[in-house]
């Protein structure tokens, strides 16, 4: 029987995240941990501007353990496998954390929770854990759970074991959760005293390397070149730059988590719950401290920030048991539940804001008497018929009116919108724990079990094949006729308009001169933030689009934002070509053909059919007028 109930339920959550996750392959920083496993087998590709000076790829073994896969299966059947491998482990851990905390019905209902929610951090609306496109922090994030689910198992030493490996694959995500190990093992009380310890060092270092000179480079302060660099391309690394809605979205978390420790009696629960505030607040309070004074460099590097991840996985986590006891008051716990349920599963309302009254309604619950309790469980039934009703009606919606923006049949389109609610997979989930707990036939469970099981393997592979669109690495082959011109290690410009230089690095395989997906190393780099500087502005006459995102958030927001186009080009002419590969660091543009240039005019088929490369040591041989230019380092 429970073998039965196990496999049904396993198929269910299956479904809903086959219905809610895609592999999206290279996209956002999927792009550049790809790369960096791409230049682990084509050595020539170091000479890139985004490892050339050193990048990310220096903290972390993950490169190393991507590129032995791509060696084997392919890079992008290498993504996919690392992918669903990091999101199995995840959830598998999950499930396992729940349980090792509370019952198995209410850890089913976490991972589900974790399914159907979105656990974003930070700001600008950039991160989540369990993402959909292959980076380190996806192993960095499932191994953190791993040490976590050991850890309340019983199992200290696989704990710290696990943990150390999750430091190596991704230091960043990885160390809010040796911390959270630590706090547990000390218990609160030291945790908190080593808190505060923490960010008077942190200031103290600060103010030091702001007003000092320390002895280590590692310690220096950002210069101001480099932070202005640091600031338009990252600017979600300052905490004074983050919006309010940003600041909302951080605030979730923290609200839910304080709902959960004032709600839930159970010890180990309710002990996790704070030990999770207390990283994320001390993380935050050591983000504002690097981004106000200073900066240090090795503190702004350090992103504490992200620390607030483990705040986000633990108010997710805890939900079930949150509302189960909320739930069980006889006061204002029911309305408080449903308002906390809505806060992470109904996109019409501010989580925040629901997530703040419901905490709000816990705090005045004690002065409720009971005999008003009955009120409040109308109010709770009379918001929850609200929310259904609204669900049903955008059901209906999507069943009448189909989206066709995914590939698979239309039904499968409508179930991804549907489940993509939130709540009709919480329903979901709810309608078959009912059913296998009142069933009493093994026989009809395993019965019952099969369509789901049926349906999961049919969905699966829309979810685990990623969405790359277009197969750069496979065009390789076809680009034979440039390939045979360029060498290797040669920086190569492509005058496209776009700075996400997907031909240049996995078709190609060749170095990219400059594009914003380059410079997010740059404040791991001041040779990187000043190589990215000078290079944009030798292709600021031709292309607008750069390393300022900043800048272009500005534009976006302001009254001529439908003037403002961030990829605006311009045809690149016989002379515009001669001054831009005036720059020595420049070797190759590719570029429609250009009158009275000669170039090697690719002839195949593909996006740049037509389309010519030209050598800038023969252009700049050519132009009877050229000046010779200084050498430049970067």
């Amino acid at each position: 029987m429970l073998v039965g109930q196990t496999a049904a339920m396993t198929a269910l959550l299956i479904v809903l995240w086959s219905l809610t996750h895609r592999d999206f392959g290279y996209g956002q920083d999927g792009i550049l941990y790809a790369f960096q496993a791409l230049a682990r087998l084509r050595p020539s590709l170091d000479a890139d501007l985004y490892l050339k000076y050193g990048s990310p790829d220096k903290f972390t073994i993950f490169s190393p353990v991507y590129a032995e896969f791509a060696r084997s299966f392919g890079l992008t059947r290498a993504g996919e496998i690392l992918l669903a491998s990091c999101a199995a482990t995840f959830l598998i851990a999950a499930w396992n954390l729940a349980r090792s905390l509370g019952s198995r019905r209410s850890a089913w209902f976490a991972t589900a929770f974790l399914i159907l929610t979105v656990g974003a951090y930070g700001a600008g609306g950039i991160f989540r854990f369990s993402e959909e496109f292959l980076t380190a922090r996806s192993a960095g994030e499932a191994l953190t759970l791993v040490a976590l689910a050991l850890h309340f198992a019983g199992h200290r030493k696989g704990a710290l074991l696990t943990a150390c490996v999750a430091l190596v694959m991704h230091p960043l995500m990885a160390f809010p959760g040796l911390l959270l190990l630590l706090c547990l093992w000390g218990g609160l009380r030291n945790g908190a005293v080593a808190a505060i310890a923490g960010i008077l060092a942190a200031l103290a270092l600060s103010l030091w390397a702001a007003h000092g000179t320390p002895p280590l480079r590692i310690l220096a302060v950002i210069d101001p070149t480099w932070l202005e660099v640091v600031r338009e391309r990252s600017q979600f690394l300052f905490l004074q730059l983050w919006r309010p809605s940003d600041w909302l979205l951080n605030a979730r978390p923290f609200l839910c988590l304080s709902l959960s420790a004032w709600a839930i009696t159970e010890p180990r629960m309710r002990q996790v719950s704070l030990a999770a505030l207390l990283v994320g607040a001390t993380g935050l309070a050591i983000a504002a401290i690097a981004s106000l004074i200073g900066p240090s460099a090795l503190l702004l590097q350090g992103q504490a920030w992200r620390w607030v991840w483990i705040t986000s996985l633990f108010a997710v986590l805890l939900l079930p048991e949150t509302v189960i006891q909320l739930w069980r008051d006889a006061r204002l716990g029911p309305l408080c539940a449903v308002l906390l349920v809505a806060a992470w599963t109904f996109p019409p309302i501010d989580g925040t804001k629901s997530a703040a009254a419901a905490l709000l309604l816990a705090a005045l619950n004690s002065r409720v008497e009971t005999r008003h309790g009955r009120r409040a469980r109308q109010a709770a039934f009379g918001v929850a018929a609200i929310v259904l009703l609204w669900v049903v009606g955008t059901t209906l919606e999507y069943l009448i009116h189909p989206t066709n923006m995914d590939d698979g049949p239309m039904w499968v389109q409508a179930a991804r919108a549907i489940v993509g609610l939130g709540l009709p997979g919480l329903l979901c989930v709810l309608l078959l724990d009912r059913w296998l707990t009142r069933s009493r036939s093994t026989r009809a469970v395993v019965i019952g079990a099969l369509p789901l099981t049926v349906l999961a393997a049919y969905l699966l592979p829309f979810a685990v094949f990623s969405d790359t669109g277009t197969d750069w690495p496979g065009l390789h082959s076809e680009y034979s006729d440039w390939l045979r011109h360029i060498p290797p290690s040669a920086n190569v410009y492509v005058a496209d308009g776009h700075d996400v230089p997907m031909f240049t690095w996995f078709t190609l395989q060749r170095p990219d001169y400059l594009s914003t997906t380059q410079s997010a190393g740059v404040v791991f780099s001041r040779s990187i933030a000043l190589a990215v500087r000078r290079r944009s502005k030798v292709l600021r006459p031709y292309m607008s689009a750069d390393w300022r995102l900043l800048d272009y958030s500005r534009h976006d927001s302001s009254a001529d934002a439908s003037r403002h186009d961030r990829f605006r080009t311009q045809p690149i002419t016989s002379r515009s070509l001669i001054e831009l590969c005036s720059d020595p660091r420049l070797n190759y543009v590719i570029a429609p053909r250009i009158r009275g240039v000669p170039g090697i005019v690719h002839e195949g088929p593909g996006l740049y059919r037509h389309w010519s490369l030209y050598d800038c040591a023969e252009v700049s041989r050519r132009d009877p007028y050229r000046m010779n230019a200084p050498h430049t380092p970067t």
